[in-house]
């Protein structure tokens, strides 16, 4: 029998945190060595023998958590948000000095999502006229979501790259926020409200026709399989990977 993979969930008690738990458990190639909670000590990922981690706390703690794991050699899975170009950058360096070590940080692990986003980003030349809307529970803490941020990054870099102007819009005079957020030049427009988890559109826009580019997930559940690949893939990946993208073969 092929030898199980000893994995620690850092955020266990919360409502991503205790679906991993659950995930790991029931995955016969995988071990649930630790779950800890905010109040735990990082060194429990250490005596527990952890060879992988999955992080999902809060924004506050994320740099801190990938740090230290990083520096014992961890590998470490990240679904928590927060990480700005300028954290990443410090990330990037101290794996300069961990060669061996992986981490993923991921702003969604629905593998529906991942590839609706790819797919968004493939279709982004042939459309005049592109804009996002990310729809979430009111208890998420920020927006946009990390997805739609990717989303629209990657979208904004196709164009860029196919020579693609940036979406038309005669608007003169609006309210603040009714056009939206900008995100490296695509329009981002953010629901919150009671009885959605997590769901994204990309509307693109041509002459007499749209398409649209949806994903839903209806319950975290569909997160796990995402989160499962990235732990029983991530030591095989060193170095800083950002999105689960960079683990599925996505080639034309």
């Amino acid at each position: 029998m092929t030898s199980q993979i000893p994995v620690a969930v850092l955020g266990a008690s919360g409502r991503m945190g205790s679906e991993a738990v659950r995930a790991i458990n029931d995955a016969q190639d995988l071990q649930l060595v630790a779950a800890l909670g905010r109040q735990d000590s990082l060194e429990g990922l250490v005596s527990a023998g952890a060879r992988v981690v999955v992080d999902l706390t809060v924004p506050d703690s994320t740099e801190q958590n990938v740090a230290f794991a990083v520096e014992h050699g961890i590998h470490a899975v990240v679904g928590t948000t927060g990480w700005d170009s300028e954290r990443l950058g410090r990330l990037r360096q101290q794996l300069s000095g961990a060669p061996e070590v992986g981490v993923l940080i991921a702003p969604n692990f629905a593998l529906g999502s991942v590839l609706a986003t790819a797919f968004a980003a493939r279709a982004a030349k042939y459309f005049e006229s592109v804009e996002v809307i990310e729809l979430h529970h009111p208890d998420k803490v920020d927006a946009p979501s990390g997805t739609a941020e990717r989303t629209a990054a990657l979208i904004a870099g196709a164009r860029r790259e196919a020579g693609v102007p940036a979406s038309p819009d005669a608007t003169q005079t609006a309210l603040d926020g009714a056009r939206g957020c900008d995100v490296d030049g695509v329009r981002v427009h953010s629901v919150r409200l009671r009885g959605l988890v997590a769901h994204q559109e990309v509307l693109f826009g041509g002459v007499g026709e749209q398409l649209t580019i949806r994903h839903d997930s209806f319950h975290r559940e569909s997160f796990m399989p995402g989160v499962l690949l990235g732990v029983r893939e991530v030591a095989a990946h060193p170095g800083l990977t950002v999105g689960l993208d960079g683990y599925l073969d996505l080639q034309a």
